[in-house]
């Protein structure tokens, strides 16, 4: 009997402890709290509420380039950090190399993301294979704060699924130490000159773009006859090439062991802060003008949390924080405004709408025809080049093996006859 009332009262007090817990609520995140911890004006934030979401235990999935966001800087605000303080979101940032990188992850499965940020190219055709899904704008009102010439673009016309988050031009940057002349031409990435020193992109749209600049076709040519003499001009330019790059060209740059090479602006602007002997330029041929934008997998699985993220990303003091740390342009005209005027002034960042309209073009999605025509120009010229030295080394492998083997033969039997 004793026993048996002990059971109950174990029971009675394990039910009350039950029904504590149940009442009980986290503490609500102060707000304007966070934002002076973090350095940033409560004012100039919005009066959006980051904390609706906080007691669900989220985790977004976000897939971005590398060096291309605010976080990991002691002298910058780390944007995930923030937004996780306000939002009691976790977020799982992971980067990826290309477009086309994210593309083949997303269409195989092989990794889940509730944002991704691609260029407009890409955009335009995961929309129309049914990769992304429309956004919901109830969720995002800090899409107000998005300069009206960036919105409705070409890769998205309706402006259902995406929302623009930073901008650029490709240039060329090299090292004023190890290149003696005033480079303004693509052809300086087809200089014998440079031979050993040239890094090349290692992706095929912007690769293609730069020989279609410097031949004088547009970016977004599906001829197969120009197609095939772009592949012609990258073919002859391999054989001078160091190797080619993405995110590994800071290095290679900034550390001197390359000369010059075809990037971003924004990047560029990062890499002369880090190395004054390197200076970049708009070649006279012309370049890409391309837009990366914000957007929502079908496979997402916390849309309404990947939504608010974007909205946070949104806010001018995070927008000027990422423009800032990564050195691209903003489309956010809250964000412009707190700009400092040298940088407002510097045409290479934020060029003359003239400029754009003669120097530059958008790439667009090509055909799926045209898209695969490129792409197998391209593993052929990756094949090509990987191979460079593979025969030759291999005959001569292969001579002295035979040699061996026929002098080992001669030995053995040698021995055998005595």
């Amino acid at each position: 009997m004793k026993r048996l009332i002990l059971i109950i009262l174990a029971l009675v007090m394990t039910l009350s402890l039950c029904s504590c817990g149940e009442g009980a609520e986290s503490e609500p995140i102060d707000r304007d709290a966070v934002l002076e911890e973090f350095g940033l004006d409560p004012e100039l934030f919005s009066d959006y509420d980051y904390s609706k979401l906080a007691d669900q235990d989220i985790t977004l999935n976000v897939a971005n380039w590398g060096e291309y966001m605010s976080i990991n800087d002691d002298e910058s605000v780390d944007v995930n950090e923030l937004f996780e303080a306000l939002t009691g979101i976790t977020v799982n940032y992971k980067t990826v190399a290309s477009n086309e990188t994210l593309y083949s992850k997303l269409l195989s499965g092989g990794a889940a993301y509730d944002i991704v940020i691609p260029s407009d190219y890409m955009i335009s055709k995961m929309i129309s294979e049914g990769m992304l899904q429309k956004l919901d704008y109830n969720n995002i009102p800090n899409l107000s704060n998005v300069m009206p010439s960036f919105l409705n673009p070409q890769y998205d016309p309706e402006n259902e699924y995406s929302v623009p988050y930073l901008w650029g031009m490709v240039c060329i940057i090299y090292n004023t130490t190890m290149i003696d002349d005033e480079i303004d031409s693509w052809g300086a990435l087809w200089d014998e000159k440079y031979a050993g020193n040239i890094l090349m992109f290692n992706n095929p749209r912007d690769a293609f773009g730069i020989a279609e600049a410097y031949l004088g076709y547009s970016l977004n040519t599906e001829n197969t006859a120009e197609l095939d003499r772009c592949a012609s001009l990258l073919k002859d330019q391999k054989e001078i090439v160091q190797g080619y790059v993405m995110d590994e060209i800071f290095d290679k740059l900034e550390g001197g062991s390359a000369a010059i090479g075809p990037y971003y602006v924004g990047d560029a602007v990062t890499m002369c802060d880090d190395n004054p002997d390197l200076t970049y330029v708009i070649p006279k041929e012309g370049t890409n003008w391309f837009v990366d934008a914000m957007c929502v997998p079908t496979t997402a699985e916390n849309k309404e949390a990947a939504e608010m993220y974007i909205n946070f990303l949104c806010e001018a003091e995070v927008a000027l924080a990422n423009c800032d740390y990564v050195g691209y342009s903003t489309p956010n005209a809250a964000a412009y405004e707190l700009l400092d005027d040298d940088v407002k002034a510097d045409e290479k960042r934020y060029p003359s709408d003239e400029f754009l309209a003669e120097h530059t073009e958008v790439f667009i999605n090509l055909s799926d025809e045209a898209g695969a025509y490129m792409q197998s120009l391209w593993n052929q010229l990756k094949i090509d080049n990987s191979n460079v030295w593979f025969v030759p080394l291999f005959l001569v492998g292969l001579v002295a093996a035979t040699v061996f083997v026929n002098v080992r033969r001669a030995l053995k039997k040698k021995r055998d006859n005595y």
